[in-house]
């Protein structure tokens, strides 16, 4: 019997941002960075992978590290390797393409190539793809490679500028993609073609940043990018893996911002910053992978999934952020639930989260999913810190069928009550009282609304901050 599955998919002391998902041999792999735990910078970690069967996608299998720094042999003790991609290629093997900087400079800076004959490695080194001297208008960073016909592509591209590399803003162009050679996968048949602009009338505020990613669905190539707002995935369309490209909107935001549900582009549902992902097709369904933040910082992300829908005309609504994105259904309204599956955090202050770290000694009313101890390869504790006066929790969705009661578990010295809504600020439908306690307990109170298919707000008011570590649902 299959699982339930939650947002974020891994388990919540897996720190996997960047997620790239594909499907070989009726497995779905997903290749990311891989951020540490309360880490000082991005993707400190070596990379690793884990797969799922195409059919049961809550049935996450660990396949352990695939590529390390110190493979690397440009690696001289330092630099992080960030957004990787992997492909079959024409020749039968997997190739990852990686972007590393063990040191800013023009030579170290590159994508480069490890090959394997298993999609979990092990990998071994295969190359550097040599960009100079595009890479002063299209820098070598974020690759995603996509194969077809035994033709090979290559996408790139960053809105940063690094002035150690003879890049300045004035000759950033955007993104990139350009054709390798089958033979080596590391050869450049051509020079680079623009995907998309930083900027223009086209894109608008959408902007290519990073975070390339190309899927073909019914005929049409989609390239997918995070823009220069920086907590969004966009989409643009072509009919050729080279485009042009035609700008088509959003396709999920991790603070939820554009939605008219949420009131417009100027609040947010979530704490917000950098995201990268791309899109799983199985069949008829379709997902768009993405990253959340935890833990204060930027440096802690995890990889969450939402289902799309691709309308006939070929388009892409947005789509929420969910518990469930890859559940296929909503949760059972019944069971004990880890408060770390939320999709909506954000303090009396609103959730607006800026790329700054808001820092570890912070005073404030935010509050931050976080776990105990360093980080590590198993069991998870994740829970949601510092939850004072007016933070809120959403959870989305749950079928509601006959349920009595609601219990929520903390620990801490919050003394006031946690009020449950079916939406924001909505109208109570439980009140749990809760008093202070070092402990971990669990209060509850009976639950007043109506069954359905219906998401979960837990606000508290009162006095003091308190963890909170889950919550029940009785029937």
């Amino acid at each position: 019997m299959k699982q339930q599955v939650f947002n974020p998919y891994l388990p919540s002391y897996e720190y996997i941002p960047d997620g790239e998902p594909h499907v070989f041999d009726g497995r779905v792999y997903v290749y990311g960075s891989h951020d540490r735990f309360d880490g000082s910078g991005f993707c400190m970690n070596d990379y690793v992978t884990w797969s799922a069967p195409v059919d049961d996608l809550s049935d996450w299998r660990y396949e352990g590290v695939i590529w390390r720094k110190k493979d690397d042999p440009h690696y001289k003790g330092r630099g992080s390797m960030y957004a990787p991609d992997v492909c079959k290629a024409p020749d039968g093997k997997y190739y990852l393409y990686y972007a590393f900087n063990p040191g800013i400079t023009r030579k170290s800076w590159a994508i480069r190539c490890a090959v394997s004959d298993n999609p979990a490695g092990p990998f071994k080194y295969h190359g550097e793809v040599d960009l100079y001297p595009y890479s002063k208008e299209y820098l070598p960073f974020d690759p995603a490679v996509y194969v077809e016909d035994g033709r090979v592509w290559l996408y790139y591209g960053s809105g940063m500028f690094f002035p150690v590399l003879g890049v300045s803003k004035k000759k950033i162009k955007g993104g990139a993609v350009v054709e390798l050679d089958p033979t080596d996968m590391l050869t450049l048949k051509d020079s680079p073609k623009q995907t998309l602009p930083i900027g223009g009338k086209e894109v608008g505020q959408h902007g290519f940043f990073e975070a390339s990613s190309m899927r073909k669905i019914n005929d049409k190539y989609y390239f997918v990018y995070s823009s220069t707002i920086g907590h969004e995935l966009c989409y643009a369309i072509g009919d050729t893996p080279e485009g042009p490209f035609k700008f088509g909107g959003t396709i999920v935001s991790n603070g939820d911002i554009g939605l008219k549900v949420h009131n417009g582009p100027k609040t947010a549902a979530n704490y917000t910053g950098n995201t990268h992902g791309g899109i799983l097709s199985i069949g008829d369904k379709h997902y768009i992978f993405y990253h959340r933040q935890t833990n204060r910082n930027c440096f802690s992300r995890q990889d969450c999934a939402e289902e799309i829908k691709i309308e006939p005309d070929g388009s892409i609504k947005q789509v929420e952020m969910t518990s469930c994105g890859l559940n296929g259904k909503p949760l059972d309204g019944n069971g004990e639930y880890e408060a770390r599956i939320a999709c909506n955090l954000t303090s009396r202050k609103g959730g607006r989260f800026h790329a700054k770290p808001i820092g570890k000694n912070a005073k404030g009313c935010h509050p931050y999913f976080t776990q105990s101890g360093k980080d590590r390869d198993g069991g998870g504790d994740q829970y949601i810190a510092n939850f004072t006066d007016g933070a809120m929790a959403g959870f989305k969705y749950f079928e509601i069928n006959g349920l009595k009661r609601i219990g929520v578990k903390v620990r801490g010295g919050a003394d006031g009550e946690m009020i449950v809504t079916n939406e924001p600020f909505g109208a109570p439908v439980a009140t749990v009282k809760l008093s202070p306690s070092k402990e971990e307990k669990t209060f509850f109170g009976d639950y007043a609304g109506e069954d359905g298919v219906k998401a979960l707000y837990f606000t508290f008011v009162g006095k003091g901050k308190t963890d909170f570590i889950s919550f029940v649902l009785e029937r």
